[in-house]
């Protein structure tokens, strides 16, 4: 085979690959920021719950705040608001991390730190009157980005919290890996991780010095083992940054645009094609991956580790933020959340192992009732600013278990007071 035969079957695989996304292109176009239900649950709106049954508990779970609007008029935060008032003192929420961006909350003298306490600051004065529980945990934005200095940035974060809203915990605090536990009423018991312990880079806290229950990498997943086994009669959340399903950037999926169009990731109208070179980054993102992405051995591992715990207990609820979307997985007798898009959305893949996805701003509420029912409800923006409710895209009775009263706690447990830590 010749020199310009060569190059010509090289022109024409490009020129074939290229048709072909572009074709990809249009098609995912279409469907793009669209409601994704899978089909066995199309009838979702027939079902809700018993109107005769009392509520006993409501938690909302958002993740991903740290981009919110400081004019007052941020839509996510506006709902959440109207949420905290229907629910009043018997309910909670989990802010599920990356509660500032991009970076945490830097030194005193630094030149961003007033744009991050502005940004902390609404967040925490949407609290100030509700007479629920409020849990933060971080994620990896709020670690520096897992930089070697993001222990800093996580402990002036966690002071500036709880000085500003005493009320409210940090967990885990003082950026131990976990597991610690809270009792959130009878027969409802949240588990905390800071999943983004095993992805940070520089020092971590570490055993009894720094206050932590686990002395080693491997611990807190045996710790978590026996605090579900402990609490096997009782309805169980799981709350860590790191989802352990994604449909979206951090599990590997890519828009088509973005093998395309490589460039617009630096600027949004970059549109320069470049097909075949321009695949090199996501598929270095879906096969090795950076530390946020489950492909990275540091994810993988952890990843790997907490999934072996969690798929011996059937109905357990793992919440997470991390990916700009909401989606919902029913897998392993498990229900696993990914809901970050608190204050930015990003592209989600329909189909696969997902129940739901949304490429919208919003949060997930469950809702506990008397009867022992489970209820994820949808919590979106509403087009027309005259809804304070929202939109409600997708609601799913998750399962049925019976409501007993706590026994003794086991392991690290929240304290009574967030100023004890």
């Amino acid at each position: 085979m010749t020199l310009s035969h060569l190059l010509l079957l090289v022109a024409l695989g490009l020129t074939l690959l290229a048709l072909w996304l572009l074709y990809r292109y249009q098609q995912e176009r279409q469907y793009r920021r669209q409601v994704y239900i899978a089909p066995s649950h199309a009838n979702w709106a027939a079902s809700q719950p018993d109107p005769d049954q009392p509520l006993r508990y409501r938690l909302a779970l958002v993740g991903d705040l740290g981009a919110v609007a400081t004019d007052g008029q941020d839509p996510v935060l506006t709902l959440l608001q109207h949420w905290l008032h229907e629910a009043g003192p018997t309910s909670g929420v989990v802010l599920l991390g990356d509660n500032v961006y991009p970076t945490g909350i830097p030194a005193p003298t630094a030149p961003g730190r007033e744009a991050a306490e502005r940004r902390l600051d609404i967040q925490l004065d949407a609290f100030r009157s509700y007479a629920g529980r409020v849990i933060f945990l971080s994620g990896n934005h709020d670690w520096n980005k897992g930089r070697p200095d993001g222990y800093q940035y996580l402990l002036r974060q966690e002071a500036y919290v709880l000085e500003h809203l005493p009320g409210a915990f940090y967990l885990p605090p003082k950026g131990c890996p976990g597991p610690i536990t809270m009792q959130l009423t009878d027969g409802l018991l949240l588990v905390v991780l800071n999943t983004q312990w095993w992805v940070q880079h520089g020092p971590r806290p570490l055993g009894a010095a720094y206050g932590c229950s686990a002395t080693t990498s491997k611990e807190p997943f045996e710790q978590l083992q026996e605090i579900l086994e402990h609490n096997r009669h009782q309805q169980v959340v799981v709350a860590g940054h790191h989802p352990l399903y994604s449909n979206a950037m951090h599990g590997g999926k890519f828009t088509t645009k973005q093998h395309l169009f490589p460039l617009t990731a630096a600027h949004k109208k970059a549109y320069v094609p470049l097909p075949g070179l321009g695949s090199l980054f996501p598929v270095y993102r879906k096969l090795i991956g950076a530390e946020e992405d489950m492909a990275h051995p540091r994810y993988r591992k952890m990843r790997r580790r907490l999934l072996r715990v969690l798929h011996q207990f059937p109905n357990i609820i793992y919440a997470a933020g991390h990916d700009h979307n909401l989606q919902y997985f029913h897998y392993q007798q498990g229900h696993y959340l990914v809901s970050g898009s608190g204050s930015k959305t990003a592209f989600v893949q329909h189909g696969g192992k997902a129940t739901f996805a949304h490429e919208h701003k919003g949060f997930f509420s469950l809702e506990f009732y008397q009867n022992g029912d489970v209820w994820l409800r949808t919590y979106e923006p509403s087009p027309q600013t005259d809804v304070p409710a929202g939109t409600e895209v997708f609601r799913q009775k998750l399962f049925t278990s019976p409501v007993t009263p706590a026994p003794q706690p086991i392991g690290a447990t929240a304290p009574a007071s967030s100023a004890a830590e």
